[in-house]
């Protein structure tokens, strides 16, 4: 059997081992890319300089402040063992617990972990709520996978990091190719190696065991949020403006409901099966159902099929990449001719490619910023965890707004004041790396 994911190829083959146990490996291939996620220890680096802080503030954020690596075995259906790599980073925890999701991905890695937790550090420092940096992942192909293996994973990566983890130390939540079922799954196994119901030791879980209604969409509707304040800066006007959106996954899809519900024309969207094209904007309820039945766009018959590539160098107003990193290169970007782009996804846009976007007048919202909607409804939801008190949707999606504007604004004018005219990435790390530093210094770190 063979699945594609996004950038690999994937084959399958039997290896046996010392004691006649039959383990099936996935054989990956990735396409050599250039690494977006490389240049969050640089930019750090150079935020720390620019802003003339202790050189000592680098040190402790340039790397986890610890890094584990599992060996996780799995009983599969076929009756034989696999052994899966399973990994958590816990970066920096100066403003509060370690907050990360958790990936099972093929491309898993130690070094992509490492390099995500970062990420998040970041991420909760310029949104304010008080997280650190985590990331976990499993390295597996899940699509593969029957629910009930994806259980057993699952569960073994509670049973594997279950003293490293807990609501005041570090709160999991899902990412690519894990859902809020997953999270019921993790949550339980975490509440029966324990002996205590711990609902806020993951967030994102299904919202009958704890989870917060808004979660599942919170990435897709802060993106827009700041996509729409965005959009005046650029002076778009949002009714009738064109939108293409790369990926048509929960974050993809929701993004593209969320702007056809503002009055935009989304014009274009692509999944793993190739791309879709309407000029007139896509019927994007329809489009959805269609996803949710099938899985894919693949089949979908209202509009034109494209190759998924075309849809980056398209006329339109808004581009948002909400698929895999490393989308936005040095090659397409000289044809890029959206006006704003809005990162939905983790890095996106590799650096070369932003130097040239920077250069011809594109505005770009980066992801530490654009997709902050997920971490802020999970900070939510633990919240609500913890109080035993539970918020309708109104609530939450007028918070959610209310932190996403502050965040957006906050960082524009530190940029303006701080960044002496360099990119809105330049200033939310500028913005976050002051915060990290200021509450190290004042907790004694330095």
């Amino acid at each position: 059997m063979t699945a594609a994911v996004a950038g690999f190829n994937l084959k399958r083959k039997t290896v046996t081992e010392h004691g006649g146990i039959v383990m099936e490996k996935d054989q990956i291939v990735e396409k050599k890319k250039e690494d977006s996620f490389g240049a969050a220890e640089r930019r750090v680096r150079e935020s720390v300089e620019r802003l003339q802080l202790p050189s000592v503030v680098y040190e402790f954020l340039k790397k986890p402040q610890r890094f584990m690596e599992a060996s996780i075995p799995v009983q599969m259906d076929h009756g034989g063992v696999e052994l899966f790599s399973g990994y958590r980073a816990q970066h920096n925890n100066v403003l509060g617990p370690f907050k990360g999701g958790i990936r099972f991905h093929p491309g898993v890695t130690a070094a992509s972990v490492k390099a995500l937790s970062l990420l998040m550090t970041l991420k909760c420092a310029l949104i304010g709520v008080p997280f650190g940096g985590g990331k976990g992942g499993v390295a597996c192909n899940s699509l593969e996978m029957s629910a009930a293996e994806k259980e057993r994973v699952s569960r073994g990566y509670i049973r594997a990091f279950v003293d490293l983890i807990g609501p005041e130390i570090d709160i999991p939540a899902p990412d690519l190719f894990t859902d809020a079922r997953v999270m019921g799954w993790m949550v339980d196994e975490y509440c029966a190696l324990t002996g205590r119901y711990t609902p806020g030791v993951l967030t994102g879980k299904p919202v009958e065991v704890g989870g917060s209604v808004g979660r599942k969409e919170a990435t897709s509707r802060g993106c827009v949020y700041v996509a729409r304040e965005a959009a005046k800066i650029c002076g778009i006007t949002l009714k009738d403006a064109t939108v293409v959106v790369q990926g048509c996954g929960n974050v993809g899809g929701q993004a593209a409901q969320f702007f056809s519900e503002l009055g935009c024309k989304v014009i274009s969207v692509c999944d793993i099966s190739g791309g879709l094209y309407r000029a007139e904007g896509i019927a994007i309820p329809d489009l959805l159902d269609h996803v949710k039945e099938t899985g894919l766009i693949e089949g979908f018959a209202g509009g034109e099929k494209i190759a998924g590539e075309e849809l980056l160098t398209m006329d339109c107003d808004i581009l948002v990449p909400a698929a895999m990193e490393n989308q936005l290169t040095a090659a397409n970007a000289p044809e890029i001719k959206a006006r704003l782009i809005v990162e939905a996804a983790n890095g996106p846009t590799t650096p070369e490619a932003e130097q040239i976007l920077s250069e011809r007048g594109i505005f770009l919202v980066p992801d530490v910023l654009a997709n902050s909607g997920g971490v802020t409804v999970s900070y939510f939801e633990w919240v609500q965890n913890n109080q035993g008190l539970y918020w309708d949707l109104e609530t939450v999606n007028q918070r959610l707004e209310k932190m996403m504007v502050e965040a957006f604004h906050t960082v524009y004018r530190f940029g303006r004041e701080r960044s002496a005219g360099g990119t809105l990435r330049e200033a939310a790390y500028g913005y976050a790396v002051q915060r990290l530093a200021e509450a190290m210094r004042l907790r004694g770190w330095y």
